[in-house]
């Protein structure tokens, strides 16, 4: 099985709390910002997908913090994408310092949204694969 696609990202010293650690909320940032790029890798860009009148939705999401980061740490955020038969689907995401600790899981059920009719996609990995350049990247 292939790597999952990941990207490097620093800590920036105002992402942190009052204690210096990276704030909560910025855990989410860094796994949006991982999705994003892997949509962008594949050949998806967000222009793309408006212009189609679909977005993804987050559905769910659970994060699983298991050490903190600090100001000037460099992270990897990976991103993998489950496909189902259904409107939705799952991504797996895990923010690691270099050293390889795991410092967040990220897992998440997504759909894609039809904009206009407000309903989810039927079938979302289908109709990423004819958009995609690169449909692996997304394990499609």
């Amino acid at each position: 099985m292939a790597e999952p696609f990941s990207v490097q990202v620093t800590v920036r010293g105002y992402e942190t709390d009052v204690q210096g650690h990276l704030h909560q909320s910025v855990y989410l940032q860094y796994a949006e910002h991982a999705r994003w790029s892997v949509l962008q890798r594949a050949g998806i860009r967000q222009a793309d997908l408006l212009a189609k009148d679909v977005g993804p939705v987050a559905l769910e999401t659970t994060i699983r913090y298991q050490r903190e980061l600090l100001a000037g740490e460099e992270t990897e955020v990976t991103c993998s994408f489950k496909w189902s038969e259904g409107k939705t689907f799952r991504i797996e995401q895990v923010i690691r310092k270099t050293d390889g600790t795991v410092a967040a899981e990220v897992t998440g059920v997504g759909g894609l949204m039809d904009l206009k009719e407000r309903r989810l996609v039927a079938d979302p990995g289908g109709y990423l694969r004819g958009l995609a350049a690169d449909p692996q990247l997304l394990g499609l």
